[in-house]
């Protein structure tokens, strides 16, 4: 997928630059980066990567190295940052653990899950993770952990990403750095937004509407810190998300300043692919605005500049400039696929508009195409990567790695897999169900009266009620069924490919059985009862599902306790 060739097209250095010294050139790129003078500084970075090769010196050979990596990404030249990102980190890796290296992990994981080479964008965030590790450095732990959220995030799971990013920014919750702050609240406002969008389109939109503000609120955060920092990309994606979610929110007027300032100090620094989705949000912008061919043809330009590599523009876009940037533009296959997926939804609705019924088939077609292929590879990824890595740990030390196992994702009561075990599995069954159209049912139990019985009979009892509730469980269900302890009394059980008809009769079943059981053997005068409330997909969301299926527990309770109730 990537080349394999050394994208510097030119080994020695240009001619006016060739008789300076080599730490000169190098603080002449470091300027360049400082400053976002991205042709200036790939073409100082790869002439010092060349001369400090030839003459073997290799901390400043390593250091051009990421220096090359840094302005290929900005230029959005993705597969050539991929390949220069891992030639230096060949030469990185001897020299032990750095800050540098951390950091070029980070940056090649970002550029990997953007292409969709998910399992390789995983394993550089957790290179990244590990050698923050080493160094001890909490502050760089903590910006790995946000570089390893981002993975999640481009891979379409907003949730796992908010977790991983919360844990971030507890660790710098002591005076944290302008760029910390940036790098924190930018990548908490993206996930927002991804996640309000698959509320929204999971028929939550009273949740969906509160992701919104607090993406709103984020965006409107990070942008005095972006200001302090003083780095263009920064300034640029800061106004982006802010302007993106006034998009979203219908603030039409207000939106509009800041994606135009946005794109028009990346087509001045050329960051590319910035560049380009904003102006797919332009397109967007004049298509809520009710300007449906100005919004087409907007994007038809879009889409031939990145599918053909063309400079052009839409009618109301200055172009981007028409230097070619180290590697050349990208042909389609190097786009980013979350981009791809954004002008065919956004092609789709222009082409609705205008009745171009042909037109918004295929874009439509397309998109899910696209949205089907990021799952699978996501799925396929986070398989291999995590299959791999319990290999790794297996075969050093197999009796630790089961008992770490058991108990971070089992319930040492009762068996069963705890919440942890839920957020691991529950949201890949859930993108499977909504990529196939296949049916998914969970359903909520409560132990009725748990802490009477407490009270009346001691812990230890309950205790005994828990882990036979656990094990009638076991019993009335299936191996491919998730079965979780919830919380104290209550229990989850999640009903992969099960119809809510058939979720309920399993129910029921559940229900008689712990009616009849001889509970009096474990205590005189002791009954057990369930309280158990159901709820299907869609909506193809954990909180959600959960929520609906409490609601219906609920209900269950107010019309008498030991029922079933659907949500």
């Amino acid at each position: 997928m990537f080349p394999t060739g050394d994208p510097s097209s030119d080994p020695t250095l240009p001619a006016a630059l060739d008789g300076l010294p080599l730490s000169e050139l190098l603080e002449r790129a470091r300027l360049a980066q400082q400053q976002a003078r991205l042709d200036d500084g790939v073409a100082l970075a790869d002439a010092v990567w060349a001369r400090a090769d030839a003459e073997g010196f290799i901390n400043e050979q390593a250091e051009a190295g990421k220096l090359r990596s840094f302005f290929r990404l900005r230029m959005g030249d993705l597969p050539g940052m991929l390949d220069v990102g891992e030639r230096a980190l060949r030469l990185m890796r001897p020299l032990g653990a750095s800050p540098a290296m951390c950091e070029l992990l980070r940056w090649m994981s970002l550029a990997a899950c953007e292409l969709g080479a998910y399992e390789q964008g995983l394993a550089c965030a957790h290179e990244a993770l590990k050698l923050a590790g080493e160094l001890g450095d909490l502050r760089l732990h903590a910006v790995a952990l946000n570089g390893l959220g981002a993975c999640f995030e481009r891979m379409g799971d907003p949730w796992q990403a908010e977790r991983l990013m919360s844990e971030a920014a507890g660790l710098l919750r002591t005076n944290p750095s302008p760029f910390e702050r940036v790098v924190t609240l930018t990548n908490l406002c993206t996930v927002a937004i991804g996640a309000y969008h698959l509320q929204r389109d999971g028929a939550a939109p009273e949740q969906a509407t509160r992701t919104l503000e607090r993406a709103l609120e984020l965006a409107r955060d990070a942008r005095p810190h972006s200001l302090q920092l003083g780095d263009r990309y920064g300034i640029a994606l800061t106004a982006s998300n802010f302007g993106e979610v006034l998009l979203l929110m219908g603030r039409l007027d207000e939106a509009e300043p800041l994606l135009i300032e946005a794109r028009d100090e990346c087509a001045r620094a050329g960051f590319r692919l910035l560049d380009w989705r904003l102006r797919c949000m332009l397109a967007e912008l004049q298509l809520a605005r009710g300007q449906a061919t100005a919004a087409w043809q907007q994007l038809q330009a879009l889409r031939d500049e990145t599918e053909q590599g063309a400079t052009g523009s839409g009618p109301t876009t200055p172009a981007m400039p028409t230097t070619p940037t180290a590697s050349g533009n990208p042909p389609l296959s190097d786009v980013p696929l979350f981009l791809r997926v954004r002008l065919h939804q956004a092609s789709y609705r222009a082409a609705k508009a205008l009745a171009l019924l042909g037109p918004s088939l295929f874009h439509l077609e397309q998109a899910r195409t696209l949205e089907r292929r990021r799952a699978v590879s996501q799925l396929m990824a986070q398989s291999q990567y995590f299959v791999s890595r319990m290999e790794a740990e297996f075969a050093a030390d197999p009796a630790s790695v089961a008992a770490r196992d058991a108990a971070e994702f089992k319930d040492p009561l009762t068996g069963l897999g705890n919440r942890r075990c839920l957020e691991a599995r529950l949201p890949p069954l859930l993108r499977t169900a909504e990529q196939e159209s296949r049916p998914l049912t969970v359903a909520l139990i409560d132990a009725d009266g748990l802490r009477n019985i407490n009270e009346r009979h001691g812990h230890e009892i309950g205790d005994r009620v828990l882990q036979e509730l656990a094990e009638l469980l076991r019993e009335n269900t299936r191996g491919s069924d998730l079965l979780l302890r919830w919380s104290g009394e209550e229990f989850l059980v999640v009903f992969p490919d099960t119809i809510a008809d058939r979720g309920f009769e399993v129910c029921e079943r559940i229900r008689a059985s712990v009616s009849v059981h001889p509970w009096s053997e474990l205590a005189p005068g002791l009954d057990v009862t369930l309280s158990m409330g159901l709820a299907s997909a869609p909506p193809y969301a954990t909180d959600l599902l959960i929520a609906r299926a409490n609601a219906a527990v609920e209900r269950a309770k107010h019309l008498g306790r030991n029922r079933v109730a659907l949500a």
